[in-house]
């Protein structure tokens, strides 16, 4: 049993970019453990007194006071308080379009998944008052997602890793990705998306060949193209009305590029579509489904 322990969790989780999905302190008993088990989400661990071993796939890590430990989605981990002198901790859970690319920023891999550094007292002290902002109001879920950020912004600050080439790499794509993502409708380009992101053209192709294997333009157009598909299944919206949703102001041209992606027209694909949600209506009324 926990001696001490003080928590929230948000009943509210897809309305920003970033998210609190719960946030907490706990003092725990030697031996307290969590695990083997997986999270649906990132969660941060800071360790303000005590020790304890943290396990994931990629290795063991023997941590104390000072040391911060992330736990990714869908990993399985354990993690146990040392039986003599059992940690105490700050943590906060969190997901969205913008963890990763901060989290891979401020020095997290998964391959080495905790951060030692002299943060003083201004990380517990901005994941404490993460917590003293919850609640589940509107305003609440914005004030927490703010100071998240001020969090993250700490741990980027003082990890001092910045500069790591490899990871930086990642991050321009799922910056990138994650900007096509929202403005993919508006017509964009390529050049709006290293601008967004800060790089040359060279890198941002760089980046995205090694980690996507394709280039940015082909990414761009294959996700209009993908959106274009959902609203000529979805919807019974006109051709030049699709094209014009998914960025393209030239429905001809845009017939073009999805007939070069696809195989199809426009057209073709929507018939196609139709007759295979008859065929498949059809079967499940002769199977009594």
């Amino acid at each position: 049993m926990n001696t001490d322990r003080h928590s929230f969790k948000s009943d509210q989780t897809d309305a920003l970019s970033l998210s609190v999905y719960n946030v907490g302190y706990e003092k725990c008993q030697g031996l307290h453990s969590w695990g083997s088990g997986v999270r649906d989400h990132y969660l941060i661990h800071h360790i303000i007194s005590g020790k304890g071993v943290y396990k994931t796939p990629q290795g063991e890590y023997h941590l104390s006071a000072g040391d911060t430990f992330l736990i990714y989605p869908y990993t399985v981990i354990t993690y146990t308080a040392d039986k003599n002198d059992p940690w105490e901790y700050y943590w906060a859970g969190f997901n969205g379009s913008d963890a990763e690319f901060i989290l891979d920023r401020a020095g997290f891999t998964r391959e080495c998944p905790v951060i030692s550094a002299d943060f003083g007292s201004e990380l517990k002290d901005s994941l404490e008052r993460i917590y003293r902002l919850s609640g589940n109001r509107s305003s609440d879920l914005v004030k927490m997602t703010g100071q998240l950020y001020i969090t993250l912004g700490i741990l980027m600050e003082r990890s001092g890793s910045q500069s790591r080439s490899g990871s930086t790499a990642k991050g321009y794509v799922t910056k990138a990705k994650n900007y096509i993502a929202h403005n993919y409708t508006l017509g964009i380009g390529v050049e709006n998306a290293t601008d967004f992101v800060g790089v040359s053209r060279a890198t941002l192709y760089r980046a995205f060949m090694e980690y996507e294997g394709l280039s940015p333009a082909q990414y761009i157009t294959d996700f209009r193209v993908n959106a274009a598909c959902r609203l000529l299944e979805e919807t019974e919206l006109p051709v030049s009305a699709v094209a014009r949703s998914v960025g393209y102001n030239d429905s001809l041209y845009f017939s073009r590029i999805f007939h070069k992606t696809k195989g199809v027209s426009p057209t073709e694909y929507r018939a196609d579509a139709l007759c295979t949600k008859g065929e498949n209506k059809a079967f499940s009324v002769d199977k009594g489904i």
